[in-house]
């Protein structure tokens, strides 16, 4: 069996019910944050271009007058110590294949961290997914619930639909972002439980599509101390917004650029400076400040994931 575009690139497809988006404006690009709303915008809000544009200027000179006012505010954060009666459940987690191998390639912790100085490079989180998250966390978590939350082993995936495209074509559904591609992987006869062939297995390949490791992970700069949220930016929105400052997260410490580049997003591994150098970056509490933060309407999205294949059966010499 052959992969022929495994996957294909994960499509977006609307849905008619509206949902609301939070947006950190003035952020570079602006171009980005217009393409957005021209792509997922409520029906009408493109029409309201000029003054989005004038928004989104008026939040870019805010972040400059933050640079004056904050500066060096993300600098080695300060954090309270992990609960010590927490050990087994974090030594539990760290023995997870969740854990071993998604962070299996620079020196990593659990530890707390200061949310509101976050340095965030996500320009937008689901208002809508923030506010159900809130509400099932509760407003006063207890340090295990808290743990469990920031760090789910037992998380409930999304739904997901799955369906035949035609005869060598598959599509998979899910309301979920963090819904994906896993990998390809090649099985033995000994792992195709119940499958009943008819004939002889000689092996399979398996084309894996599930969610990715929803832990809360930080990349830190060994330099200034800075800690840039990669994942679990809605958790921690929603954290921020219960009035929870300070929170367990996985840590990876970075100290080179080579290193930043395996484990960063790439637009932070192609302009580290912004995020780790500049004066005052934009940071997860940012999401909360109302001369920053836009809720726009925007048409609920659905990520597709499509599998196709391709069988070659041919001789060659011996």
């Amino acid at each position: 069996m052959k992969r022929d575009k495994v996957p294909t690139a994960a499509i977006l497809a609307p849905q008619r019910t509206g949902q609301h988006e939070t947006w950190l404006l003035g952020q570079a690009p602006l171009r980005k944050y217009l393409d957005f709303i021209d792509d997922m915008g409520a029906p009408g809000l493109a029409a309201q271009r000029a003054e989005l544009v004038r928004e989104w200027s008026a939040a870019a000179l805010y972040y400059e007058e933050l640079a004056r006012r904050e500066p060096g505010v993300a600098d080695h954060p300060v954090t309270p110590p992990l609960d010590p009666a927490l050990a087994p459940l974090v030594a539990q987690l760290a023995l997870s294949a969740a854990y071993t191998r998604t962070f299996d390639s620079l020196p990593v912790t659990i530890q707390m961290v200061d949310l509101a100085q976050l340095v965030v490079c996500q320009n937008h989180v689901t208002h809508t997914f923030v506010e159900r998250i809130k509400a099932r966390l509760g407003a006063a978590p207890d340090p295990a619930a808290l743990l469990r939350f920031c760090l789910p082993q037992e998380d409930s995936p999304a739904p997901v639909e799955l369906r035949a495209a035609g005869s060598r074509r598959y599509v998979f559904r899910s309301e979920s972002t963090d819904f994906r591609f896993h990998e390809p992987v090649m099985l033995e006869q000994g792992q195709l439980e119940n499958y009943r062939s008819f004939g002889p297995v000689a092996g399979a390949l398996a084309l894996v599509v599930g969610f990715s490791c929803n832990f809360m992970n930080a990349v830190c700069d060994d330099d200034s101390g800075r800690l840039l949220l990669h994942n679990g930016y809605h958790r921690a929105c929603a954290l921020l917004e219960l009035g929870v400052r300070y929170a367990p997260c996985v840590v990876q410490t970075v100290t080179s650029r080579d290193e930043l580049d395996i484990v960063a997003k790439a637009c932070v591994a192609s302009d580290p400076g912004y995020y780790f150098n500049a004066p005052r970056p934009p940071l997860l509490k940012d999401f909360l400040d109302p001369r920053i933060r836009k809720v726009l309407p925007v048409k609920k999205m659905t990520r597709v994931i499509e599998l196709s294949y391709e069988v070659r059966d041919y001789f060659t010499e011996a």
